[in-house]
């Protein structure tokens, strides 16, 4: 069969260009239109173009040139919708738009009234509400809340958005910003809560609280004492809240605590240090403190031994916590006096025993013999335990408890060096040394227990509340103390027990409930106040003694050197 003839030579067709194909031709005016706007596309915008039905060629009758404008136009606007997107995602740092550094003219004040002091609450541990990490964190001062971050992708930054908060105050910096924008602000309107966040006293101060009547007002109107305020008993945390009180009103310990730079030490040193500086806040904004903050990092360190749901012994956690307390601060194991806790609260004491044999003589009867040999020894203190005698078994003729009681210097007879006391097989007898420390410790110990009970003695202790004389158990050293010399001491802190049974018909020995107090002495105005938890109240001298006494803080009087006649 022969060949169809071509219509035109081969030479006139090779000419024209040949159509081409639908894709290639929206590829080719697509990437001419990228490049004209100097944008990229999102994948949705990308899509858009794509599926948009304009393109036809001209053999079903449609201009391709005015199609390739329609395709332009609908470009521009999808590169501008994407303009839209987040930049984290589609641009790097360095080509996103730049925060702004400081308010516009005018502006500087903006949003600072939306600011609530009402609802700050600086006590608590600071971690994001949302990470529950403590890494930069950030409290919002609208609401209080706390949040990570301050960035395009932080919740500091999306609660500024969903919420309309702008105000944040960085907890480590003490900075204050507004976001979304990014600046910071400086005015001191805001200096107020820059200092409860962290409230530091100038040096000259700090030396006063104890010579000044101060009185404070917080926000709602209420006044208060600074360095007598109520502690929040979160559930079972009143055994913390007397002991922390108590050495709050160490002056030594206090000042050390206030006015050293910590930053370098270990956790539970830092928020020590801050809640005592919270306690003694002129400005504080509630009359009141929270110890969340120190009571977690305790929690965790003593491996969940002291918790605030669960009520302890406050001579158990004063124990555990001067020890960590002096290892914090760097002190040594071996070495004495190396930190403030030794230097505070450190004495000597001489321990003197004796073994004790029985023997049976030629009747059969046992007979004790003491040994020649008397082993005497010098060991370290912080503090000093008292024994009761025991309670009485009978009841009085109207039928009636009898309720004990006993001078403070009998129980102290212990550490006379004479009487002695026995231990197992062994007889021993105590004697302080000199030179006695600034500050004693007393524990009279209340409770016993065996396998089968727990005892409590209710024996009141009558003690004085200035001038306690211990040069009676000190083994005198003329190279220190002159011989005869009194050594006084004043009451500074005293804790205080009190039983309570949780029903009115409970029987006894039920389990009863232990509420803890501590009656504080004010310098300032020489008078006493009692603190439970929230509440703060006068006490009075004459009625101290009344309670059942369990931890107590003497403080040495500072001997007046005598000035030699001329």
């Amino acid at each position: 069969m022969a060949k169809r003839q071509a219509e035109e030579p081969l030479e006139n067709v090779v000419a024209q260009n040949s159509p081409a194909m639908k894709k290639a031709r929206i590829e080719d005016v697509m990437d001419e239109s990228i490049i004209k706007n100097g944008n990229s596309l999102s994948a949705s915008a990308l899509g858009k173009v794509i599926r948009t039905p304009f393109v036809q060629d001209e053999r079903n009758g449609y201009d391709i040139l005015a199609a390739a404008d329609i395709e332009e136009e609908e470009l521009d606007e999808a590169a501008g919708s994407s303009e839209l997107l987040d930049l984290d995602e589609d641009k790097s740092a360095l080509t996103a738009s730049t925060r702004q550094t400081a308010p516009l003219e005018g502006y500087t004040d903006l949003y600072l009234d939306t600011i609530n002091r009402s609802l700050l609450d600086f006590d608590f541990e600071k971690l994001c509400s949302v990470t529950l990490s403590n890494i930069n964190v950030y409290a919002c001062l609208v609401c209080g809340k706390y949040y990570q971050g301050r960035g395009h992708k932080s919740h500091a930054y999306f609660h500024a958005l969903e919420v309309g908060h702008h105000v944040y105050v960085n907890m480590e910096t003490k900075k204050v910003y507004v976001l979304p924008e990014g600046y910071e602000v400086k005015s001191k309107s805001l200096e107020d809560i820059k200092f409860v966040v962290d409230p530091r006293l100038p040096k000259e101060e700090v030396l006063r609280l104890d010579k000044e009547k101060r009185t404070a007002w917080d926000l709602s109107g209420k006044n208060y004492t600074p360095g007598f305020v109520g502690m929040n008993n979160i559930k079972d945390n009143d055994y913390f809240n007397v002991v922390i009180h108590a050495l709050a009103h160490v002056p030594p310990l206090r000042n050390f605590l206030m006015l050293e730079d910590l930053s370098g030490k270990a956790e539970i040193v830092q928020r020590f240090s801050t809640l005592v500086r919270k306690i003694w806040n002129p400005r504080a904004f509630k009359s009141h403190v929270s110890p969340h903050e120190l009571l977690q990092e305790i929690s965790l360190r003593s491996n969940k031994r002291f918790t605030l749901t669960q009520q302890s012994d406050p001579v158990d956690f004063l124990s555990w916590f001067l020890n960590n307390l002096h290892l914090a601060l760097g002190g040594s194991k071996t070495k004495p006096g190396s930190s403030i806790v030794q230097k505070v609260f450190q004495g000597k004491l001489k321990v003197e025993s004796q073994q004790i044999t029985a023997k049976a003589d030629a009747g059969d009867r046992l007979r004790f013999e003491e040994a020649a040999e008397v082993k005497a020894e010098i060991s370290r203190f912080l503090m000093l335990t008292l024994d009761l005698p025991a309670a009485p078994l009978f009841q009085d003729e109207v039928d009636k408890n009898i309720i004990p009681q006993i001078p403070l210097i009998t129980i102290l007879s212990k550490y006379d060096g004479l009487r002695a006391q026995e231990h197992l097989s062994t007889r021993k007898r105590y004697r302080l040394l000199h030179p006695l420390p600034p500050y004693l410790l007393f524990h009279i110990k209340r409770f016993s227990s065996n396998k089968f009970v727990a005892e409590r003695n209710p024996t009141i202790v009558t003690f004085p509340v200035r001038s306690l004389d211990m040069s009676p158990y000190v083994e005198p050293n003329p190279s220190i103390h002159s011989p005869g010399e009194p050594i006084w001491y004043d009451l500074v802190a005293n804790i205080t027990h009190e039983a309570i049974r949780s029903r009115d018909d409970s029987v006894e020995g039920e389990a009863v409930g232990r509420v803890w107090r501590v009656q504080v002495r004010d310098r300032s105005r020489e008078e006493w106040k009692e603190v439970q938890d929230l509440f703060v109240e006068r006490a009075s001298v004459e009625t101290l003694f009344t309670k059942e006494s369990y931890l107590m803080v003497w403080e040495r009087r500072r001997e007046v050197k005598k000035r030699s006649a001329a």
